[in-house]
């Protein structure tokens, strides 16, 4: 413990403060286990930072926790990268322990969204199993509904600034310049996938996969169905609406 107090002593008192009036904001908070389901395009990944911050939930993508087990050779870790090597699918199992071991957390203790997962009615299932385990349970499953029509103008219209990250859109939010990056002068570039071909057999995955998974929480009264097409900030309030 002595190293413990002796690395608070180097935290400027600002920051120590900001951290003890969030964690003071956060524990009137209530618990929430979200489920985020919408496809690749419909602004969840705007709205995800605003709901974690908002309710002092964890973020749980998936993909990221997988790689991040792989990284800390975590024994469920080298279990998936045994499978990755083979070229394999990693189980559910794995997955749902490795969720499981994350929600231990201290920043999960109000509660996570989860992003990417699950994808099919099996994984609902195994989900539902574990929570129950802890006397817990899914409190909302947020769809964000959008028109794949709007989605391939969404997302073929996108350009970015490899470098920084930035993105622009040809029509929502171009560039000064068309093709250049507005703060660099550089060019801007397409991703591979944003693509109106690609994207066709990525919704046509994406139906066909979680269309189940929404009718398995539907049954159970738990979607929230949002207006993802409206503009982000009427998006947000949606969510609050759904939330409170």
């Amino acid at each position: 413990m002595a190293t413990a107090s002796a690395d608070l002593e180097e935290i400027p008192t600002v920051d120590l403060m900001t951290e003890l009036l969030r964690r003071m904001k956060c524990a009137t908070k209530p618990d929430k286990r979200l489920i985020l389901i919408g496809p690749p395009g419909c602004g969840k990944g705007t709205q995800s930072p605003i709901i974690k911050d908002e309710y002092c939930l964890c973020h749980l993508a998936t993909g990221d926790m997988l790689r991040a087990a792989v990284a800390a050779k975590t024994p469920l870790g080298v279990k998936a990268k045994e499978a990755m090597d083979k070229g394999e699918l990693v189980s559910d199992d794995l997955v749902i322990g490795i969720i499981d071991e994350a929600m231990k957390k201290t920043s999960c203790q109000k509660g996570f969204i989860l992003d990417g997962f699950p994808r099919t009615v099996v994984q609902a299932q195994k989900l539902d199993e574990m929570l129950e385990k802890q006397g817990a349970k899914i409190d909302k499953v947020l769809n964000f509904a959008v028109d794949d029509a709007i989605l391939e103008e969404r997302i073929t219209g996108r350009w970015i600034h490899s470098s920084s990250g930035r993105t622009y859109h040809s029509k929502l939010a171009p560039p000064k310049v068309p093709g250049i990056d507005d703060i660099t002068g550089e060019p801007l570039i397409q991703r591979k996938d944003d693509t109106a071909a690609v994207l066709k057999s990525r919704l046509e995955a994406f139906h066909r996969q979680t269309k189940p998974v929404i009718d398995y929480y539907s049954k159970k009264g738990s979607v929230v169905n949002l207006h993802a097409e409206k503009p982000p900030k009427e998006v947000t309030v949606e969510v609050q609406k759904a939330l409170s």
